[in-house]
């Protein structure tokens, strides 16, 4: 069985500027560590289809993944499902909304389900998600703020 984390923040920066920066999803290394590399395809702007292919680490070990982005509302709504068959998959979203001309409070969110062994695995993925959620919300202020 799986299941979510996730994290609000308010970052200092306008909506449209905050969702500009999120939506190319070649910034998460600026706020997530565990990605090594990514890349986007087609190599345009990010649209309903759009695959984000990475390799990340976890627990010290590298695994390959791909998203597709499943909505793309801007400047509010971005939704993604991972496609690659991982032992522990995700399905997400940021939800963006102003708070003022100035600042915008985003909400990131991953439903975590497991596969096969990874039925085994994703408690503790679900466990160190939750743990880190804070820390990953703040994170991503700063790589915003800093862009």
């Amino acid at each position: 069985m799986g299941g979510q984390f996730e994290a609000v923040v308010e970052v200092g920066r306008p909506v449209a500027e905050v969702f500009a920066f999120l939506a190319d999803g070649r910034n998460d290394p600026k706020f997530s560590p565990r990605v090594q590399e990514i890349r986007r395809t087609p190599d345009a702007p990010t649209a309903v289809g759009t695959v984000f292919t990475s390799i990340v680490k976890d627990a010290g070990m590298k695994s390959h993944r791909e998203f597709r982005i499943t909505e793309f509302d801007a400047p509010n709504r971005i939704r993604w499902t991972e496609q690659s068959k991982n032992l522990v998959t995700a399905e997400g979203g940021y939800d963006l909304e102003p708070v003022s001309e100035t600042t915008t409070r985003v909400r990131i969110f991953n439903h975590l389900e497991g596969h096969g062994l990874g039925k085994l695995l994703v408690g503790l993925a679900l466990s160190a998600a939750r743990k880190d959620a804070p820390a990953f919300g703040r994170r991503i202020k700063a790589a915003v703020e800093a862009a």
